[in-house]
């Protein structure tokens, strides 16, 4: 990538935090090692050490948004204010080319005593603007903030919400060359958030790179270009967002006595993808543009490539299969009819409270709708033995326009006094609904829109 062509580039990069039991120790560390080097020690380390990152290595371009998803601890929150410059780090590099605007976290860089009014531009300012720029633009920041009268109040008696509202109308009205969000928007009612993302898809669409940290999956599905999965300060894996959200989700369910392996499947996966990708999926692609349009249809060759098995805690799924009513297998479907998506589940331990699934997802993972056996815990199945067999079905109509789907499937029951995934197979099937000729549809969805249009007299 050329230099003209990156906003952030991060090299080798590090970050080492000193750990002390007292603070006592703190002083000592100051002060001892250099005594102990006069009198001729080896001078003692009262500190232990936290590397928060590991050698991380990624680039993104300019206009890309790039979302980073990871565990709690993971070393997130840390990357972005190295990046941003609020940190240093130990060892590596990062480079940006452009004006960066941040929202980390809640309030950062906002003096409580001050009133909303001067926290704007003090926070404008700190990113680079004139008074005479931010006096233009203070009437956009206060509407899009629309916390009243409260602008001329100090900070510190600021709602949480009211507090990123401010803060996010600050970061967004700076035309920034780079926006960096960290987890903020989770904060703020429902319209709010729908606000912010509109206002983060006009900045995507007018050039600007966004790098956006979230626990919410389909939240970077929807915005995101491209993920990172990020993990004990170490960078696991980069790709489509739909394979990194998977990827991570099988890392959070993981046992804990084989959280290890799955990193390190996870990791070299990444590098092998990088080197089969280009040519193993092509005769599925080519396979696709083969199907035929008149009727349904099974086609062997259409199996889904992107297919993550959970980790199991009892329970194993099997023979996920789309079926016509009458039993035939098939994965060409045709809109407006019902077919059936059946699995098998043997448990091989005794469970309790257990629940099945299933979810239709589009190629970037944007879920489009499902099922499950009971709607809650207390219509479940109270209990499961060793060894039984479940033969689980759902019936569902496609009501989706001409395209490719995946279906998941989903075992969830009791573990350790908590509801949790028994066993799941993300991408477990691969479907297309065929194209219908002179077909008025447009979206992901049929709802059975009719023209009406006549001319005014």
């Amino acid at each position: 990538m050329s230099s003209n062509d990156f906003a952030i580039r991060v090299q080798s990069l590090s970050k080492c935090f000193h750990i002390y039991d007292a603070p006592s120790d703190r002083l000592k560390q100051m002060l001892a090692p250099r005594l102990q080097r006069i009198a001729r020690q080896q001078p003692k380390q009262y500190f232990q050490e936290f590397w928060a990152l590991k050698d991380i290595n990624f680039e993104i371009k300019k206009g890309e948004t790039v979302g980073i998803i990871g565990r709690n601890g993971s070393g997130k929150s840390t990357l972005l204010q190295i990046i941003c410059g609020t940190l240093t780090p130990s060892n590596g590099s990062v480079q940006t080319n452009g004006r960066i605007a941040a929202l980390l976290e809640l309030g950062s860089g906002f003096n409580p005593e001050f009133s909303g009014r001067e926290n704007v531009y003090m926070n404008a300012a700190v990113l680079g603007l004139s008074t005479r720029e931010i006096d233009a633009r203070f009437n956009d920041i206060v509407a899009f903030a629309d916390i009243g009268d409260f602008i001329g109040q100090p900070v510190k008696t600021y709602s949480s919400g009211m507090m990123v509202r401010l803060a996010f109308a600050v970061a967004i009205n700076v035309d920034p060359d780079i926006l960096i969000i960290d987890e903020a928007l989770s904060v703020g009612d429902e319209l709010f958030q729908r606000k912010c993302f509109s206002r983060i898809e006009t900045i995507k669409n007018n050039g600007a790179t966004i790098l956006f940290v979230s626990h919410s999956g389909s939240i970077i599905v929807e915005l995101c270009d491209r993920a990172v999965l990020m993990d004990s300060g170490e960078r696991l894996a980069t790709g489509s967002p739909k394979e990194i959200i998977s990827r991570y989700q099988k890392l959070l369910y993981a046992p804990s006595d084989k959280h290890k392996a799955i990193r390190d499947q996870i990791s070299l996966a990444d590098k092998q993808e990088k080197l089969s990708i280009e040519n193993a999926p092509n005769k599925k692609h080519e396979s696709i543009k083969r199907i035929q349009e008149s009727q349904e249809s099974f086609d062997p060759n259409l199996i889904p490539s992107s297919t993550i098995s959970y980790e199991s805690h009892g329970a194993y799924i099997d023979t996920p299969s789309i079926l016509t009513q009458s039993g035939k297998p098939a994965n060409n479907l045709i809109r407006g009819r019902t077919y059936r998506y059946t699995y098998t589940v043997k448990f091989l331990e005794n469970a309790s409270y257990v629940r099945f699934g299933m979810l239709i997802k589009t190629t970037s993972g944007v879920e489009l709708g499902g099922s499950a056996s009971a709607s809650s815990i207390q219509k479940s199945l109270p209990y499961v033995k060793s060894g039984t067999v479940y033969n689980v079905e759902f019936r569902f109509c496609c009501t989706l326009n001409p395209g490719i789907y995946f279906l998941n499937a989903g075992v969830v029951g009791e573990a350790n006094n908590s509801e949790t995934y028994l066993h799941r197979l993300v991408d477990a099937a691969i479907f297309r609904v065929q194209p219908e000729p002179d077909s008025l549809a447009t979206g992901m969805v049929y709802f059975d829109c009719y023209p009406e249009i006549e001319q005014q007299i």
